[in-house]
């Protein structure tokens, strides 16, 4: 019963959820980016809080409806994030980026385009994302004053190259590159080991293809051999008779 229910709300806030997490991402950045004030400021505000409030209530019910709720607790700590921190609310968007992976062909490519789907969208996401908090962190009192410089860090600093010619100096834009690095040493995990996967299954189809071509070319001689020692009995026979 608690399974069902909890099924039924999960699918019918998917859409909701993915809307808010949208909707808070273009007004966040609206609102570091435009530099709103007065009643667009307050506007920009207030969306924010509402899709704060749409997270927020989305985990109180899941969490009141969970069968053994610890249990659903300590699966769902990003969740928990997503509601606690609300820089982290756009990474619900992720959710939904493997629905283009039904294009794949076969279980192998299905789930290797998977991640790569994910890994992309991941990684501009985590650069949008970065970008726009570094940027709030840092634009009243360190180097990185505009959206353009916050960009240029967030994709030198995920790629793990670090030219050093903008770098955080606040607190906050310092919590922000830690999680980026991170992220970034993950980013080279992901694609390594993708990497390595397609050529293993690229040797073993050819390790495959070569012992089918040489059990063929085996029963090919097999079957000449057969044939040869027929005509041989025929011609005996023949010869034998005149």
């Amino acid at each position: 019963m608690y399974g069902t229910r909890l099924a039924r709300w999960e699918k019918a806030m998917e859409w909701p959820l993915l809307a808010a997490a949208i909707i808070f991402l273009v007004a966040y950045a609206l609102e570091i980016t435009a530099d709103l004030r007065g009643a667009n400021g307050l506007a920009a505000n207030a969306v924010i809080w509402v899709a704060w409030a749409a997270f927020a209530i989305d985990y109180i019910v899941r969490l009141a409806i969970a069968k053994n709720r610890w249990r659903w607790f300590y699966r769902h700590l990003l969740d928990l994030a997503i509601v606690v921190l609300p820089m982290l609310r756009p990474l619900r968007l992720m959710r939904f980026l493997t629905i283009l992976a039904i294009f794949q062909r076969g279980a192998g490519n299905l789930l290797r385009g998977q991640v790569v789907i994910y890994t992309f969208g991941a990684t501009l996401l985590a650069i949008l994302v970065a970008a726009l908090a570094v940027l709030d962190a840092e634009q009243a009192e360190g180097t990185i004053t505009s959206f353009g410089d916050a960009a240029w860090w967030a994709f030198v600093t995920i790629t793990t190259v670090g030219y050093g010619d903008y770098f955080p100096v606040t607190l906050a834009g310092r919590l922000v590159a830690v999680g980026l690095m991170v992220g970034g040493i993950a980013l080279i995990g992901v694609v390594t080991a993708t990497l390595a996967s397609w050529i293993v299954e690229r040797v073993s189809d050819r390790s495959d293809a070569d012992e089918l071509a040489a059990a063929a070319s085996e029963y090919q001689v097999e079957e000449l051999r057969r044939e040869v020692a027929e005509l041989k009995d025929m011609i005996r026979a023949l010869q034998t008779h005149s």
